[in-house]
């Protein structure tokens, strides 16, 4: 958070519900008052989520819980497992389970593209809105380049990023402060630098700069479905709102 906020980034924490911490609501205070968005991660994060589809259902109801509770709109799986049409269950504005291509992940079939799309619940007519917008990553994950692949530099992020820029799509990616090293050095097969991330982010804002959009994941949930949509969410879920941002 204080990298990010040192040079001019915002971005959203994902926290796991019920799993091995607890997540207080003094820190979710302290990020959304710092700009950043707070989201759901899975429930118990145990590769289970998507066990059978009365499971996931009876799960649902617990994940709707928590984003009513943490006045969260966006939500991602363990592992990157998803299923799109089961995700209809979840009250959100916005799903982020999914990726481009990434052939490393257990369940590894992307979606193809570095844009957002739209998911309509099954069944609806054209004219109707109910659906949510699937947020892929589009640059690998950090935890398969450094510690599976065992990078010893961030020319990969790098790289890709400049081919999604080049065409015009979105630059997303995850990463977990809880491999990350603050002292920036390797210590350990599963921990790495995080100048490593340092360098991705200064390198966007040195080489982009005054080109991009600086968005939230919900900022970009609630643009692209104006977009696709034409008019704003109706009954999703109590927790979204319409704001006035738009890409630069």
């Amino acid at each position: 958070m204080q990298l990010e906020m040192k040079l001019g980034f915002r971005s959203s924490f994902n926290f796991v519900p019920e799993g091995e911490y607890r997540v207080s609501k003094e820190l979710r205070m302290q990020l959304s008052a710092a700009g950043f968005e707070v989201g759901v991660h899975d429930l118990h994060h145990d590769g289970k989520l998507y066990g059978s589809r009365k499971g996931f259902a009876r799960n649902a109801e617990r994940i709707n819980g928590y984003l009513r509770e943490w006045g969260a709109v966006g939500f991602r799986s363990g592992f990157m497992l998803h299923n799109v049409e089961w995700a209809h269950d979840l009250d959100v504005l916005y799903e982020a389970s999914t990726f481009d291509t990434d052939p490393f992940e257990p369940q590894p079939d992307g979606m193809g593209t570095i844009f957002p799309f739209w998911v309509p619940r099954p069944n609806a007519k054209e004219t109707e809105s109910e659906g949510y917008i699937g947020l892929p990553y589009t640059l690998p994950q950090d935890s398969t380049i450094f510690l599976i692949l065992a990078e010893n530099h961030p020319d990969i992020w790098l790289e890709k990023l400049d081919w999604v820029a080049k065409h015009g799509g979105m630059a997303l990616v995850n990463t977990h402060p809880d491999y990350m090293n603050m002292a920036g050095i390797r210590n350990g097969a599963w921990e790495y630098p995080v100048t490593f991330y340092e360098r991705l982010l200064q390198h966007i804002s040195s080489r982009y700069r005054g080109e991009y959009w600086l968005a939230l994941p919900k900022e970009v949930a609630h643009y692209w479905r104006r977009a696709v949509v034409g008019k704003p969410p109706e009954a999703a879920t109590g927790n979204i709102k319409e704001t006035e941002e738009t890409p630069i």
